[in-house]
């Protein structure tokens, strides 16, 4: 009986639902200090982006998702220009991210569905964000590393934020024949002309 009892425990604890509470409870904490920061009225929008970008660099698997993106161009690069390529691609995640919700104007958001992919080792969790209009579903990805819990992807309409800056990137490394020092500075110029518009 005691044996049993043990074995029982152990299946819980593996199998406990609550893994994927921890991860929800996780992202809603970090979504609103990014939505906080924009109700607060008595902040500049430079220092606005400034917890965003924060927010994003602690939360997000930047440096995987910014090697998945650059694809051949990574392995013939120098580690200098490696080092910059990821400090630049967090800088662009971040400004994407700071684009869109340039247009938030208190919509609510609740979470739909939170599982563990036991698999892919990559909790899922749904969540829905909606206005007195529209609403719409993103599907974030994330993985536990190092104790901590890391996005490494978000889908809407099932679309991957990861595939799609793959894509949008690919272009440009084919014109500069896949060479990251060169595309460093088209990054860069791309991160000051949107880091102007955000914060002007």
């Amino acid at each position: 009986m005691k044996k049993f009892l043990i074995l029982f425990i152990i299946f819980f604890l593996l199998n406990n639902p609550l893994k994927a509470d921890d991860v929800s409870n996780w992202l809603i904490k970090e979504i609103d200090i990014i939505i906080n920061a924009y109700k607060n009225e008595n902040i500049s929008k430079i220092e606005r982006f400034d917890r965003i970008e924060e927010t994003i660099n602690n939360n997000f698997a930047g440096t995987g998702i910014a090697k998945f993106v650059a694809g051949k161009s990574w392995s013939n690069a120098e580690k200098e220009t490696k080092k910059e390529y990821i400090r630049l691609f967090k800088k662009h995640l971040a400004l994407s991210i700071a684009s869109m919700m340039q247009g938030y104007s208190n919509q609510e958001y609740a979470i739909l569905n939170s599982f563990f992919d036991k698999e892919n080792n990559v909790s899922i969790i749904d969540m829905e964000i909606k206005n007195d209009t529209n609403s719409l579903v993103i599907k974030w990805r994330i993985k536990q590393a190092k104790g901590r819990f890391f996005i490494i992807d978000l889908i809407v309409a099932d679309i991957s934020l990861v595939v799609t800056k793959r894509s949008e990137f690919n272009s440009t490394f084919k014109k500069v024949n896949y060479d990251l020092k060169s595309f460093n500075k088209i990054l860069n110029n791309q991160n000051e002309l949107s880091y102007t518009k955000i914060t002007e």
